[in-house]
């Protein structure tokens, strides 16, 4: 799960936790010099006349990532590897000098991001005049260039936009709610290997109805001290969980085929489970995987607590599987206790899936 609230010191994080893209080839760093030597040229010339470029940009960025490879999103130890990390040593490559990056959620390790978000401040400074300051670059060409740095690497995280913000705009102070999802798989199978460090794999059959139910316990106004870990910095435990529930969907991957279409063989959420189960073997040939029941939880607050998705998911897991009931949900809300509480759902699962700003 990620801290979402303030610290409330400045010790560093202990957790282990939309532009469109241009089809062509990523711009080489030749292209970007030219661009740059013809902008400086402009500068010189703008300089001359006595404009006065700004100096500072601040840049708020989207990225996705795969959280497998990385020691959770903040900067930790040196031989850590962060998103942070990742993130600013493309930035020092762009621009020629360090930046530090602050971002909106600090997602643990093994937790992945459909879009988390940061704020950068660049000042851009000639490379063929040492201290002479240049206007900012585009955000479309920082997305493009600090892009290009990140796919040399790993290639596990990604910029998917930039927007220019006033010098004030906090990525995380000025986040008005964050949505989470967590993903689940169920069934006896293997796990597919496309799979693997994407979604919980519970090998019991859930009950959806008994999970919606438990659901509709925890939403609202309440103090989650049940639903979070030991070592969280939040002044208060009272959280307002604006949504909360889980949906059935199809597996992924599932590449559906003309003959899936005319026979509707496609599985039909509307159906019972038994039906599901049904269609799904009598569509297996030879070499044929079964497909895994497939489940999204949705949580979205203003802030979340530590760890308090995965504990709000480990709950109601153990609601599906029978090891609770939803009055014991309420239970353990009531207790105040997270030693009254299941255990916590993994990392693999969980994924960071939106970040919400009052953006002009």
């Amino acid at each position: 799960m990620t801290v979402d609230d303030p610290p409330r010191t400045s010790a560093t994080n202990n957790s282990p936790e939309n532009s469109s893209e241009s089809p062509h080839r990523p711009l080489k760093i030749a292209k970007y010099t030219e661009q740059h030597d013809n902008v400086e040229t402009q500068v010189e010339q703008n300089t001359t006349m006595g404009q006065n470029p700004r100096t500072i940009q601040r840049y708020l960025v989207a990225i996705e990532y795969i959280g497998t490879r990385f020691s959770g999103a903040q900067q930790q130890a040196p031989n850590c590897r962060t998103v942070v990390g990742a993130l600013q040593n493309a930035f020092h490559k762009f621009i020629g000098q360090p930046v530090s990056i602050f971002c909106s959620s600090r997602t643990d390790a093994g937790v992945h991001a459909l879009s988390n978000v940061c704020h950068v401040d660049v000042e851009r400074i000639s490379k063929r005049r040492p201290g002479e300051v240049l206007p900012p670059h585009e955000p479309s060409v920082v997305k493009k260039a600090v892009n290009h740095f990140l796919q040399r690497n790993e290639g596990d995280i990604t910029i998917i936009d930039v927007r220019c913000v006033a010098g004030d705009f906090h990525a995380r102070y000025k986040a008005q709610e964050r949505t989470y999802f967590y993903r689940l798989l169920s069934g006896p199978e293997h796990v597919s290997t496309f799979e693997k460090d994407r979604a919980w794999h519970v090998p019991e059959d859930l009950d959806l109805s008994a999970m919606q139910k438990a659901c509709k316990v925890l939403v609202g106004l309440h103090d989650f001290s049940s639903f979070r870990a030991s070592g969280c910095q939040a002044k208060s435990p009272v959280r307002s969980l604006d949504e909360f529930n889980v949906i059935e969907v199809l597996s992924s991957p599932y590449f559906p085929s003309e003959k899936d279409s005319e026979t509707q063989t496609l599985v039909d959420l509307s159906c019972t489970s038994n039906q599901n189960k049904a269609i799904g073997e009598a569509s297996l040939g030879f070499g044929m995987r079964r497909r895994h029941r497939c489940f999204v939880v949705t949580a979205r607050a203003r802030a979340f607590l530590y760890h308090q998705v995965r504990l709000l998911v480990g709950a109601i897991k153990a609601v599906g599987t029978g090891d609770l009931t939803v009055s014991d949900v309420e239970c353990i809300l009531e207790a105040k206790t997270v030693t009254a509480n299941a255990p916590m759902a993994p990392a693999c699962g969980l994924y960071l899936a939106n970040v919400k700003y009052d953006l002009p």
